[in-house]
């Protein structure tokens, strides 16, 4: 339970944790609105970057709050039905925020490695069921930690197993094999890339290189730096039975639901037309007349 006054840290982490979620609902805000409002920007790869945004949203919408309140009290390790529906809407949301980032890895490819054929192997019917995937999933993750939980509460010791498989399998699917996808694929398009640009003579062939180079970088370092530290944590605990500080597993699931935070930056500021589409609505050029058609540059 919170103290009857709480204390000046906890204080400043509320500010600090809901400053997080302003600007990760800000930033995928405007992805959504730039996608939905701006014809341009309805392709089928847009579709998977609005899904992730959907995601990145509801996780500053519903998972940032339900934290901070996890994070400044003592409900740690409690069955209270709030702690219950706090996990839930994590578990789900951090998935689906993971699984849309390889559907668009997977798309991103299509479209370096196959071009020719990319239009035909990435259309609308392939795109929707990779969303669908995305978060159909995420919930049987979540319904299965919920009744490992549940399953938990009833007996001590013959469902331990049980309970260590479902933590294990959670983590395996819902991180550490979309990590080996994604790693897989970025490194493929890298070595892709890295041919297609040997062929050009000169500083343009250096220049486009580098960038490549450093996107992907940027790309794969940050969801890294991000989730890896947590999941690596949960996994050590498992496997070794140790037991953890508390402050350090909340410490290492703020860090990976930053994620949700720096996702609009790496995914949408990389392109053009979302600048631009963002300085229009942030300008709020968009409410002075019809720019649905306007060509993003």
């Amino acid at each position: 339970m919170r103290t009857s006054s709480p204390s000046i840290v906890c204080v400043l982490l509320d500010v600090f944790l809901g400053s997080l979620a302003v600007v990760t609902i800000c930033g995928n805000l405007l992805v959504l609105i730039s996608i939905i409002y701006f014809k341009q920007l309805h392709t089928p790869t847009n579709s998977l970057i609005l899904s992730l945004a959907v995601a990145d949203l509801l996780v500053g919408v519903v998972v940032f709050p339900f934290s901070m309140e996890f994070s400044v009290s003592s409900c740690l390790y409690s069955e209270h039905l709030f702690c219950k529906v706090r996990e839930s809407f994590d578990v789900t949301l951090s998935t689906a925020s993971i699984l849309n980032l390889c559907c668009i890895s997977i798309d991103r490819y299509y479209a370096v490695c196959h071009p020719l054929t990319y239009r035909t192997k990435i259309n609308v019917h392939v795109v929707v069921i990779m969303i669908l995937v995305s978060w159909s999933f995420p919930v049987l993750v979540a319904i299965g930690f919920i009744m490992a939980g549940i399953k938990h509460e009833k007996c001590e010791q013959m469902c331990f197993i049980d309970v260590l498989l479902a933590n294990i399998l959670g983590s395996i699917f819902s991180f550490y094999l979309p990590v080996i996808l994604m790693l897989c694929i970025y490194l493929r398009i890298f070595l892709v890339a890295q041919r297609q640009v040997r062929s050009i003579q000169g500083a343009t062939a250096s220049k486009m290189e580098r960038k490549a180079t450093k996107t992907l970088a940027i790309v794969m370092g940050l969801f890294l730096m991000c989730w890896s530290p947590f999941f690596l944590c949960i996994s050590f605990q498992l496997l070794n039975d140790v037991s953890v500080p508390a402050a350090v597993i909340e410490s290492l699931n703020w860090l990976a639901l930053s994620n949700s935070m720096l996702n609009p930056f790496i995914y949408a500021f990389f392109y053009s037309w979302f600048r631009s589409a963002f300085r229009m609505i942030i300008s709020r050029k968009i409410f002075q007349g019809d720019f649905s058609n306007t060509k993003l540059l």
